[in-house]
């Protein structure tokens, strides 16, 4: 049977007394620190408020409510040690480590609005699993046995009944909290990640653990650099004041100082009950705790291990508030109302951006804007969006970039920066999507339009004639737009027929292509003041008088003169 991890504080006055007392204490006492306790074996007892379903990522599983010790690791930096030494609270594994950072320098480029902090993972990750049972992972972050929760039956834990057909968990009757991060599989289905690129999704990676526990606590818009945001995504992951309370005081313990130790080495279980754990050592038990049984007695803050721990039978649930014979000094929390949820996002949409269109090599006047809507209809903000321009085009955002990410504000809306484009016309799209969702895009249309001109004009007066058999002066125009001059706008020049309906002429006057063939048409582009000059044009055929059109991406056009002249008597 796959190994599962023991013995917890039970919740209590006791233990919410220590925690608070922990967190005031933590940068004033030097006292020695208590080391976590668990095992490999034996089911976990119940722990935080009482579980109300499959609504958190853990599924409101139990949990270790050990308090790191009051003696505080350095803050980094203020020691030459750090971070290669510190207290054993405060080594955590290598590859464990690096999965929390590496799932923070994830997210930041895809939600940089989360401000997700890895000592916020590890804090969890400590306390789910006691950072992967001291780092007990092989060279790609797995563990080497499946750490699994209790079966969440409804005896003293939530009740979830199988939904992975025991595929994560083993177990294909009831849902177990599966890994590090302790997810049951429902949410593992919908948040699993492949944080270490193997191409697979396996809840017993730490690397893919800490990706999916990092992606679930940054849902919706929230914000960790906020306190209020923070605390909702704690609870969310399970829904207790006391789990709440027990994960902030390991987040503060490690934002003072942490340091890396060789996985497998960090801190163990101790003794849990009788018998010895073959992983462990001796001392170390499989025993199974009540899940409803509270300590006697308040933890200090260097508890000693019992010599002979006996297990103890289930006490009867606690009185109900309107019982008459409720003890003073419940052996459970009162329970705290639930905070009002955070509205869920429910989609992103076009905030009003109308007709998206430029000319080449111009900025568009339109700015791209989005809108974040809860799923109660209101405008959302901190809502992360990524914007990204798609399709065969070289229009870019200032600066060059195809994909930028912004938060929305107050108001819920989010503004792109400005659009330039390039010079390759047609049509493109810009997509604008909620980062790190499977929500819809939102499409705008895009087009580029080529540089135009008004009108054109051919610089000089001189009457263009040439002798039959030799070329032309050179032939120089302007184009302008509005009066201005139009730089870069192709310009076409045709030697054309007589006639209301004048077509190419197969005869007379004629540039050459590359290979010194003559034709009668070129495409040609203006200089940056709007001036073109036309390549040798060859005076052939019957004396007389030819035209010479020219016209351009605007609709400017002209007609120019050419008169060929017959050669002289010899």
């Amino acid at each position: 049977m796959a190994a599962q991890f023991g013995r917890r504080l039970r919740r209590g006055a006791a233990t919410t007394a220590v925690a608070a007392a922990a967190v005031a204490a933590l940068s004033a006492s030097q006292a020695p620190g208590s080391p976590l306790v668990a095992s490999e074996g034996g089911e976990q007892p119940a722990a935080g408020s009482t579980p109300s379903g499959d609504g958190a990522a853990s599924g409101n599983s139990p949990y270790f409510t050990d308090l790191p010790p009051l003696n505080t690791p350095n803050k980094p930096g203020t020691s030459t040690n750090l971070p290669v030494t510190g207290s054993a609270e405060s080594g955590i594994p290598a590859s464990v480590l690096a999965a929390y950072k590496k799932a923070q320098q994830t997210i930041a480029g895809t939600d940089a609005a989360c401000r997700l902090p890895w000592q916020l993972l590890a804090a969890i990750g400590k306390v789910e699993s006691g950072q992967a049972r001291g780092g007990r992972v092989d060279a790609q972050g797995t563990t080497f046995s499946p750490i699994l929760g209790p079966a969440l039956n409804g005896q003293g834990f939530a009740l979830i009944k199988d939904t992975d057909n025991g595929v994560y968990d083993g177990d294909s009757t009831h849902d177990r909290a599966v890994g590090p991060m302790q997810f049951i599989p429902s949410t593992w289905e919908t948040w699993g990640q492949d944080g270490n690129a193997d191409g697979r999704r396996d809840p017993n990676n730490i690397y893919d653990a800490a990706l999916a526990a990092g992606r679930y606590l940054c849902a919706g818009s929230r914000d960790l650099s906020l306190a209020a945001d923070l605390d909702r995504a704690v609870l969310s992951y399970n829904h207790s004041d006391e789990y709440l309370r027990t994960v902030r005081t390991w987040f503060d313990y490690y934002n003072r100082g942490t340091h890396e130790v060789p996985d497998g080495t960090g801190v163990l279980p101790a003794e849990t009950g009788t018998g010895a754990h073959p992983d462990l050592g001796p001392g170390t038990s499989g025993g199974s705790p009540s899940p409803s049984s509270s300590p006697s007695g308040s933890p200090t803050p260097n508890p000693k291990p019992p010599t002979t721990p006996t297990p103890k039978p289930p006490t009867k649930p606690s009185p109900t508030p309107t019982d008459p014979g409720r003890p003073t000094t419940p052996t459970t929390p009162t329970p705290t109302p639930e905070p009002t949820p955070t509205p869920d996002l429910a989609a992103v949409q076009n905030a009003g951006t109308g007709e998206l269109t430029a000319t080449a090599g111009d900025a568009f006047a339109e700015r791209i804007k989005a809108r974040a809507k809860s799923n109660l209809g209101k405008p959302l903000a901190k809502v992360s969006v990524t914007f990204t321009v798609a399709g065969d085009t070289d229009a870019a955002f200032d600066g060059g970039k195809k994909s930028v990410t912004l938060a929305t504000g107050a108001d819920g809306t989010v503004t792109a920066p400005v659009l330039k484009a390039g010079e390759k016309t047609g049509a493109f799209t810009v997509r604008a999507t909620a980062t790190g969702t499977s929500l819809p895009a939102v499409t705008y249309q895009a087009a580029v339009t080529a540089r135009q001109a008004d009108a054109i004009a051919r610089t000089g007066t001189a009457k263009l004639t040439a002798v039959a058999g030799q070329t032309f002066a050179d032939v120089t125009a302007k184009a302008t737009f509005k009066g201005a001059a139009a730089d870069r706008v192709a310009v076409t020049a045709t030697m054309i027929t007589d006639g209301e309906k004048p077509a190419e002429n197969d005869k007379g006057p004629y540039f050459t292509d590359d290979e010194g063939d003559p034709v009668r048409t070129l495409a040609l582009t203006t200089g940056a003041d709007g001036t073109v000059t036309l390549p040798k044009i060859y005076a052939d055929g019957a004396a007389g008088t030819y035209k010479l059109r020219l016209t351009t991406e605007g609709g400017g056009s002209v007609v120019i003169e050419l008169t060929v002249e017959a050669p002289a008597a010899a």
